[in-house]
């Protein structure tokens, strides 16, 4: 809560070139462990500042990633992104800034929505409903899906359906939880593969 880190500090690196996405609600500094980690391993991590606390519709989020990858001018870039994250990442592969993307790296991604989500109050959680035609569109779009890994519990309160996404390579992990598995050593081996 008091750490002052400059998400700055990690964009330096020889490997590949890392862009995090968190989940709804969250700011990079829930996934600060994993940034730190992956950073260690030599890679340049960059932190979308413009996302907040990833509140709004995952199109306004895909814009913003897009347009930093642009601004920076980011190519052969792997994203790893968390939840609500791997949504909005999976649009950017399919959108302009595509072709700036190697692959990615989608942890307890809800690809198919969240029977839960209808249930919800807030309309930023009710957007994760197996309904909403955003979650249907993407699922149309199936060509970025062979360079995408989806890594997620066996058990997932929040998406009881999975995390498995057609064409994708999906790592189901003999665990429960939808926040534990981004301190699983599974998610760096995956990251490993994709980096080499």
């Amino acid at each position: 809560m008091f750490d002052r880190t400059d998400p700055a500090a990690f964009a330096s690196g020889s490997s590949a070139h890392i862009v995090v996405l968190p989940g709804v609600y969250e700011t990079w500094k829930f996934m600060q462990p994993l940034v730190e980690q992956i950073h260690a391993r030599g890679h340049a991590v960059h932190i979308v500042d413009t996302l907040h606390r990833n509140e709004r519709p995952v199109a306004e989020i895909a814009a913003s990633v897009a347009e930093f990858l642009q601004r920076r001018e980011l190519t052969d870039v792997i994203l790893v992104a968390h939840s609500k994250g791997g949504l909005a990442g999976k649009l950017v592969m399919t959108g302009h800034a595509g072709e700036r993307v190697r692959s990615m790296l989608a942890i307890a991604t809800p690809f198919g929505g969240s029977r839960y989500a209808r249930l919800m109050l807030s309309r930023t959680l009710r957007a994760f409903s197996p309904e909403d035609p955003s979650i249907v569109d993407m699922a149309r779009q199936l060509t970025v899906n062979e360079r995408i890994v989806s890594i997620y519990a066996e058990f997932d309160p929040h998406i009881p359906e999975g995390s498995e996404l057609a064409g994708a390579k999906n790592v189901r992990l003999e665990t429960g939880g939808h926040f534990r598995i981004l301190a699983h050593p599974r998610v760096l081996a995956e990251l490993a593969v994709l980096a080499e």
